[in-house]
């Protein structure tokens, strides 16, 4: 599949980006070094790639009561009880920082789509979750866009 990406034409690419955006556990951290690794322009992955995740932010905002619902079910299939590794690790940050904490640390140890589900589970409102989140997604994308983009560069793989 990379190297069919990597020969596509730079709308395929971007449509390739903004759809890995969209799904879940893909964050501005793995997609915009990606694109640039495809030699697509930095700010054009960023902006794809804030898009798409600002759509499942969005989506799982608006649409919260029924994942979580889902989310129930599937632990009391699975027989889980007690919080996983990362209920525990985005409980402490929240605790710690609160949402404005998790907001900005998640991209690096959660992923944005599980920090925004746990930001709603511990009571958190809709609107300061995509608030927040859109603030944090903004700033990593351009963390991620500029460190790619002269990253590669400096190890002359672009």
């Amino acid at each position: 599949m990379f190297e069919w990406a990597e020969q596509a034409n730079i709308m395929w690419q971007l449509s390739i980006l903004f759809l890995l955006g969209v799904a879940p556990w893909m964050d501005v951290s793995f997609i915009i070094p990606l694109g640039v690794l495809w030699g697509l322009p930095p700010t054009a992955v960023g902006i794809t790639a804030f898009i798409g995740n600002f759509l499942l932010i969005l989506l799982l905002g608006i649409f919260f009561k029924q994942i979580n619902k889902w989310r129930i079910a599937r632990r009391k299939r699975k027989g889980m009880n007690g919080p996983t590794k990362r209920e525990t690790r985005s409980r402490a940050i929240w605790e710690k920082y609160g949402i404005p904490g998790l907001a900005i640390i998640a991209p690096i140890f959660v992923g944005t789509d599980i920090a925004a589900i746990f930001a709603l589970i511990f009571g958190a409102s809709r609107e300061r979750v995509i608030g927040w989140m859109t603030v944090s997604l903004a700033f990593w994308t351009l963390v991620f866009s500029i460190g790619a983009a002269y990253g590669y560069s400096f190890l002359n793989l672009n």
